[in-house]
């Protein structure tokens, strides 16, 4: 496969004004994806776009706008909303194709673009791949419409409403959120509107934090990579339970009502015995990743539960699980995803259906959430200049394989470039908490000298 000089693992990604997140770039996704769609479909290219609130989403937005229209190709603008809303609106408003600029969990001044086909899901690797053709084709730049063939930009003001409406969709009919004390952290990003407005419209009383954003504080010490903000809000407030959503809401983790932090791991376990009880756990299969609990796999093993593993990354995760016919898959990291119901992970709806599923069962979180024990694991980050394939790293598959052989066979390592951020991470699993955490240091120690 060709090497790819903008895609990664989840669309563009990078520091706002350098390569690869330039205007100017952008500018050219805009060009390729009003092309591209247009003469697959022979009409009018109609290109949803959203963003989360960081500063940057601005600049990405007009050079976007600019891209499509200048190939005749019409924008729909929907303002901040999260990842998941772009996923739904695209196929709800029967667009061709959908866009979010967004970094996600990462930090205000980096910024990313996501793609989406007209039926919600990411684009495939082949069709990124003539993307990037098209923008670095010299020939392409001379390929535009004239006069009045030139495209249009619209701002779709109802699009939060729509969205709302299908996040409530998945809360059965009988069911409210009456009586119950929640507290959510939409780390100052895409959630902020949509994520109190859900729960309130549903009956929950709501304690909202992270949703005050200005340009620079997304993820800033809130949201999903900062769960003690929500721990401590839950037992302040005694609440019933804590959300807690990443900067473009398509990741949760939860806190229960004694402050227990659930990742995405203990999430998979709850709704996979929730859908096997109503048997609509197809194919009795629940797919997660590489970097999915040990623990997980051998609690649902248990349960009759088939468990397949993937490279990391939700669009991997979705690829599998339409592959297999399964209707629940997800990541350690939080995100989840409902098949059945969206096209991708989303925060929202999984916290929604957490929700329904507690006061159904009228029984408080930390007892629904008892369901296996965890290896231990530790992850470790390293930052790089630049990211090395891994085999390329001179002595460290037989580090690996000495590693390896002090675990045991319940051990794992995993260890893997990024796909978002300029980091190498290090996944360390046994059964020995000790042993794990001074292997992954060790690991850690002999990474930092090789790429430092």
């Amino acid at each position: 496969m060709v090497e790819r000089k903008l895609f990664g693992t989840d669309g563009i990604r990078g520091e706002a004004n350098f390569f690869p997140m330039l205007p100017e770039i952008a500018l050219q996704v805009g060009r390729a994806i009003g092309f591209l769609f247009k003469n697959q479909n022979h009409h009018t290219t109609k290109v949803v776009i959203g963003k989360d609130t960081r500063l940057s989403g601005y600049v990405f937005e007009s050079a976007l706008v600019a891209g499509i229209c200048s190939m005749g190709g019409y924008s729909l603008l929907v303002g901040p909303i999260p990842t998941p809303g772009i996923a739904f609106l695209t196929k709800d408003m029967r667009a061709d194709a959908g866009i979010m600029i967004s970094a996600s969990h990462n930090p205000y001044y980096d910024n990313g673009i996501k793609i989406f086909g007209k039926d919600g899901f990411k684009l495939s690797d082949e069709t990124e791949a003539k993307i990037e053709e098209l923008i670095f084709d010299e020939g392409f730049k001379d390929l535009r419409v004239h006069k009045d063939a030139l495209g249009r930009a619209f701002r779709i003001k109802d699009a939060i409403g729509r969205y709302v409406v299908h996040l409530k969709s998945v809360v059965p009919s009988n069911v409210d959120f009456e009586g119950l004390k929640v507290v959510i952290d939409c780390a100052n990003g895409a959630c902020y509107q949509v994520g109190p407005r859900v729960l309130e419209e549903l009956g929950a009383e709501v304690i909202a934090i992270g949703c005050n954003p200005n340009g620079i504080n997304i993820n800033e010490k809130s949201g999903a990579l900062y769960p003690e903000n929500i721990q401590k809000a839950v037992l302040e407030n005694q609440a019933d339970l804590g959300i807690a959503l990443d900067g473009d809401g398509d990741r949760i983790v939860v806190v229960d009502e004694k402050g227990n932090l659930l990742d995405g791991d203990d999430l998979l376990a709850i709704f996979a015995i929730e859908l096997k009880e109503k048997v609509q756990l197809t194919n009795l299969t629940v797919v997660g990743t590489i970097m999915s609990n040990l623990g997980l796999e051998l609690f649902l093993k248990k349960e009759g539960i088939n468990f397949l593993r993937t490279p990391v990354g939700d669009r991997y995760v979705v690829m599998k699980m339409r592959e297999v016919n399964a209707v629940l898959g997800g990541e350690t990291s939080g995100h989840i995803i409902f098949l059945d119901k969206a096209t991708t992970g989303d925060g929202l709806l999984a916290g929604l259906r957490l929700l329904s599923l507690v006061k159904q069962k009228e029984k408080p979180l930390s007892e629904l959430a008892k369901l296996f024990e965890k290896l231990p694991q530790v992850i470790k980050n390293i930052k790089v200049s630049k990211k090395i394939p891994l085999d390329e790293i001179e002595g460290i598959q037989e580090k690996i394989k000495q590693a390896e052989d002090r675990l045991g066979k319940t051990g794992r390592i995993v260890i893997r470039p990024s796909g978002t951020e300029p980091k190498y991470r290090i996944m360390v699993e046994g059964e020995n908490p000790n042993l794990v955490e001074e292997i992954s240091e060790a690991l850690k120690e002999f990474l930092q000298k090789k790429l430092g």
